[in-house]
């Protein structure tokens, strides 16, 4: 294929593509989410409390693995980079510096680590997976410090969480938060806050979504799986979520924690016009373990040019040991890959943990 400039298919964001690459994996595992057309996601009332399916298991795109490869895995050994892959720690980014003021018609991110973002859009303070602990439960402690500290936020208006792993559903961090802030989760995982003192509490299956002030909250779908306990897979729900101003139509598509698939080319074609995609891009080695629920960069990457995004910004790299990848290597080959795709250098959002960009 030739190169061109994708207009349709990047949301009019008249991106150039010199190595268009088609998805590798686009048949859903279980039966297909909801498929509603975009017109019918019509607002679900805050504080809504629902029933649930006990288990969203048919909803994975790939089977969970099994004994075998448990097994492969433990006599490998490849949990954790080796000690050259661990020489990088002293050079990874970090610049806390302190949150940009909320402006009418602007939108601006801060990076708190991980998938940590202080997003502020439509008036409000939202948080992402936040997670301000030093440690996470299995994981050695973070590598960086948190990026904003917690008495230098602004007033927190809403948190969304994308899944109920450890790294990304932080209970001590949580508790911090005043308990008539606005949560919003996927479906089943509404009791586990409301449990803990919570009372604005709004779950969300997959492209349903509902709104606060002047920002839509929609729930998107991951390739991923949720689990907390050895007894509870899949009993909850797992996704991204589309953050849009709805007075001045920006939008901020959270990834979450997912691996290369389908869903970002129909979240593309759902929601054209994407102007920031925060994309994980660590936690990917080894490949074999790691490809069906945690991009790579390169795929990452991809994933942006299927979303249609005019911007990207890498995350959940950076802050904890989670595989066996080298810690500084997430960024250098997600700017290779940027670059040999040709895309606008100025768009690829590669901050320092505690560093902010608006637009």
């Amino acid at each position: 294929m030739t190169d061109r400039t994708d207009a349709g298919a990047a949301g009019g964001s008249g991106v150039t593509r010199r190595t268009p690459v088609r998805p590798d994996r686009t048949v859903p595992f279980g039966p297909a989410a909801p498929t509603a057309p975009p017109e019918a996601a019509v607002p679900r009332p805050l504080g809504e409390v629902r029933r649930w399916p006990r288990s969203f298991a048919h909803r994975l795109t790939t089977p969970l693995p099994g004994v075998r490869a448990l097994a492969r895995l433990a006599r490998e050994g490849a949990l954790r980079p080796g000690p050259e892959g661990l020489r990088g720690i002293p050079d990874l980014p970090c610049a806390p510096a302190p949150v940009p003021e909320a402006r009418p018609g602007t939108v601006s991110v801060t990076w708190v680590g991980h998938a940590g973002w202080v997003l502020r859009t439509g008036g409000l303070t939202v948080l992402t997976d936040p997670v301000w602990s030093r440690r996470i439960l299995g994981t050695p402690a973070r590598l960086t410090p948190v990026g904003v500290r917690w008495e230098d936020l602004p007033p927190v208006d809403a948190v969304v969480i994308s899944h109920n792993h450890y790294d990304h559903l932080d209970a001590p961090t949580l508790r911090r938060l005043p308990r008539h802030t606005a949560c919003f989760v996927p479906a089943g995982l509404g009791r586990w806050f409301r449990r803990r003192g919570f009372e604005r509490v709004t779950e969300l299956d997959w492209w349903e979504c509902a709104e606060l002030g002047g920002v839509r909250f929609e729930f998107v779908p991951a390739h991923h799986w949720s689990k907390r306990s050895p007894l509870d897979s899949c009993r909850t729900l797992w996704g991204g979520w589309m953050l849009t101003d709805t007075e001045h139509g920006k939008k901020v598509y959270f990834a979450g924690d997912t691996g290369y698939g389908h869903w970002f080319a129909e979240i593309g074609r759902r929601h054209p016009g994407i102007d920031l995609a925060l994309l994980p891009i660590g936690a990917y080695a080894p490949r074999w373990w790691l490809r069906d629920v945690h991009t790579d960069p390169e795929e990452a990457v991809r994933a942006c040019l299927d979303l249609g995004a005019r911007r990207m910004a890498p995350m959940h790299w950076a802050t904890f040991v989670l595989s066996a990848e080298p810690v500084m290597e997430p960024l250098y080959r997600v700017r290779a890959a940027w670059e040999r795709a040709g895309l606008d250098r100025e768009r690829l959002w590669d901050l320092p943990i505690g560093a902010s960009r608006t637009f």
